[in-house]
């Protein structure tokens, strides 16, 4: 028994310091997009561009992804409210049969976004990527942020670690079995964000640099 209690105290340990670790990445991402997210058009103030962060449509059972369905509804009801002129997606491109980009665009024009209004970032393969390539690749330091919250606060905090002001709309959430997993992933999301950041990771590519207009 004394030696069951030795063992239990050496791996609680490590396991306390990942528990503080993780709450500590969460408050400080917390404070950084407190105040900054809306979930009403009427209240979020008016911006050039929305970046909207990409996600997938389908899920493996061909039912669609509810995250995707809503942030393209929020997208469209920014733009039709004139809070934003402009449309950046961001997200993954990462081989000719998976292309997150397109698919939004191809579902914003067909819910009357015109096509001119949209701008592509195939590279956004992560949240980093996408925000730190908004502002090195497409020169914007203020925007708005589509998303769910959870996604938001995560972005607004990175985004503001490279100088970027930005603000996040928050598209409809998802509750129960149907986000729990995604909860929980988020937590370990965030504490990647902050390491990213203490670490000072860089974006998998840059390139070129296009300008939204």
């Amino acid at each position: 028994m004394k030696y069951l209690k030795q063992i239990f105290r050496i791996s609680l340990r490590p396991a306390l310091l990942v528990l503080i670790i993780i709450l500590t990445s969460h408050l400080l991402i917390k404070e950084a997009s407190k105040g900054r997210t809306y979930d009403s058009v009427n209240d979020i103030p008016k911006h050039k561009v929305g970046l909207v962060l990409g996600t997938i449509k389908t899920l493996s059972n061909g039912s669609i992804n509810l995250y995707y369905k809503y942030r393209v509804d929020a997208t469209v009801a920014l733009f039709k409210a004139n809070k934003i002129e402009f449309i950046l997606v961001s997200g993954d491109n990462g081989n000719t049969l998976y292309d997150e980009p397109s698919t939004f665009k191809e579902d914003l024009i067909k819910k009357g976004i015109p096509e001119n209004k949209i701008f592509l970032d195939y590279a956004g393969f992560r949240t980093l990527d996408s925000i730190v390539r908004a502002k090195e690749i497409f020169g914007l330091t203020h925007l708005i942020i589509i998303s769910q919250k959870f996604h938001n606060e995560r972005a607004i905090y990175l985004a503001r670690q490279h100088s970027i002001e930005a603000i996040g709309f928050n598209a409809k959430e998802l509750r129960g079995r149907y986000s729990l997993k995604t909860n929980l992933r988020e937590q370990l999301a965030k504490t990647k964000a902050v390491f990213d950041v203490y670490f000072n990771i860089k974006p998998k590519f840059l390139g070129e640099k296009i300008k939204i207009e």
